[in-house]
């Protein structure tokens, strides 16, 4: 799908080659990746708007309007991302849950909203990211 990802340190898991293989399959080594020190780095490297999936934002992510530049944001499964950068965030989404469910695995959850995001900008059909 040509889709990059970008890891930006200090992240909630350690990454290896062995790690990515194993959470990626063999997909991982051919995923375009591209490893960060740190937010700011990161914001400053960029370009697009960084959209936040997140259980405390109030749009739902099938109401949010994406756009081909927008770059998905997750946090740390466990606690999300610090309020400092959550409110760095150009916006923010959420997966509406029936309650008592809080919320989702986060790379299942990523992999919902990233499709939502792809289905409208008419890049899941072979358009390049």
């Amino acid at each position: 799908m040509n889709i990059p990802i970008d890891i930006i340190q200090p992240c909630g898991f350690a990454i290896s080659d062995r790690q990515l293989k194993r959470a990626g399959m063999d997909y991982a080594v051919q995923a375009d990746k591209s490893f960060y020190d740190s937010f700011e780095e990161y914001k400053h490297s960029m370009e697009g708007r960084l959209i936040l999936l997140d259980t405390k934002a109030n749009i739902s992510y099938t109401s949010f309007q994406f756009f081909p530049t927008d770059r998905l944001v997750v946090g740390r499964e466990s606690d999300g991302v610090p309020d400092s950068l959550y409110n760095a965030m150009d916006h923010q989404v959420f997966i509406p849950m029936h309650p008592p469910m809080r919320s989702l695995n986060v790379a299942v959850a990523a992999a919902m909203v990233l499709g939502e995001a792809l289905r409208q900008t008419g890049l899941l059909y072979g358009g390049e990211c």
